[in-house]
């Protein structure tokens, strides 16, 4: 069996990189965005008129946090006499997405008003309306504009974040609808089939949770699945908190089935799917949640055999053998202190720009590209 889920991402040249930065795309490592800050400023001191180089020194600053002096220079275009209709409305559009990153929403709608005016391409007029839809926290819209933009998974992203408001104020009719609709959008919506997941789960039906689940595997790219796992082990975690602290109150999450049920329900459903590092370690985790620890150990073991550097599944199987172990009041000291650092290594990374996270998440923020999130199965990654 052939899985590759975990490719490097292919070295590119500096040239492309800096091109896509400049038209709004992936950011420049630190140290590249500093170098060509200082390259393209020489270049532009030598030739005021380079409206290109300024634009592009400009996307520079921005990527790099110094949104102060990219407006800077697109006042300076904007004021710049006799500079061509094409290049105005250019420095407007960069203006508006250097007011967005810097948080002031309503300067970055008038500036790409101001840009539409001038002929700036209306399809990347409209993109960027909608990713200042969305950062309004006004969802339905937000996907309504990715819909009409013919791109289903921000689209299908946006309707999960309104179905989430709808189940929070109790409107869990409309909560599903939405839901729905993001599969029907883009059936591969991991957070989607996660958030039917969570519902299923506080609304305390094993058997629904393990259906839904099972939908999901079918439909989700195998790369992303271990995603469904982890936001199933942090409702798990939610759902176990919330009862230690209700001190009998009724909470979100007094529904939901017990981990037993969850676990015994969820083991066949994997134990469907073709041998996959992540999915045994994943059961593994549920097995330990309800201590069988004889099979936690033996799903471990199997994801070893897939993968031998597979370091957290080795981490779990030292943890389960330590009480087996004679060691002495210090060494028990040191070992403990390693062991929790090894625990809070950042498991997921981004395909794409290599950001390092411990939460999962379906839009990098850093390069904003969706459904990059990847399982460091390897610590060097």
């Amino acid at each position: 069996m052939g899985w590759s889920l975990f490719n490097r991402k292919k070295t590119q040249s500096f040239d492309d990189r800096a091109a896509r930065t400049a038209s709004g795309g992936e950011s420049l490592p630190v140290q590249d965005t500093r170098a060509a800050i200082e390259e393209l400023s020489k270049v532009v001191q030598n030739d005021p008129e380079a409206v290109e180089i300024y634009l592009a020194l400009g996307s520079l600053y921005r990527s790099q946090g110094e949104i102060e002096r990219a407006i800077q220079i697109r006042n300076s275009l904007i004021v710049r006499p006799g500079l061509d209709r094409e290049f105005k409305a250019r420095a407007w559009f960069e203006l508006g997405r250097d007011f967005r990153r810097a948080g002031f929403l309503d300067r970055a709608e008038k500036a790409f008003q101001e840009a539409r005016s001038l002929g700036q391409d209306p399809v990347s007029i409209h993109r960027e309306m909608a990713r200042l839809t969305a950062e309004r926290g006004d969802y339905e819209k937000a996907a309504e504009s990715y819909g009409q933009l013919d791109l289903p998974l921000p689209q299908a992203h946006y309707l999960v974040r309104f179905a989430k408001d709808r189940f929070a104020e109790g409107n869990v009719s409309q909560g599903n609808r939405s839901l729905r609709h993001a599969i029907r959008a883009y059936p591969g919506a991991i957070e989607a089939w996660l958030e039917q997941l969570t519902q299923a789960f506080k609304a305390g039906s094993a058997a629904k949770v393990a259906d839904i689940l099972g939908q999901a595997m079918a439909q989700v790219a195998p790369e992303l699945r271990f995603v469904l796992f982890e936001g199933l082990l942090t409702a798990l975690n939610q759902a176990a908190k919330a009862r230690e602290s209700s001190f009998g109150e009724e909470t979100e999450w007094s529904k939901s089935c017990s981990e037993e049920k969850l676990v015994k329900a969820l083991l066949p459903v994997i134990e469907t799917q073709e041998p996959d590092v992540l999915l045994l370690y994943y059961g593994g985790l549920l097995q330990l949640r309800i201590d069988d620890l004889d099979n936690a150990r033996s799903w471990f073991e199997k994801a070893l055999m897939l993968k031998s550097d597979f370091w957290l599944a080795r981490l779990e199987l030292f943890e389960l053998s330590r009480a087996d172990q004679t060691l002495t009041p210090f060494f028990k000291e040191q070992l403990s202190f390693f062991l929790d650092r090894a625990r809070n290594v950042r498991r997921f990374f981004c395909r794409n720009c290599g950001l390092k996270r411990d939460q999962i998440f379906f839009n990098c923020p850093r390069c904003r590209s969706w459904h990059s999130i990847s399982f460091r199965t390897d610590i060097t990654e």
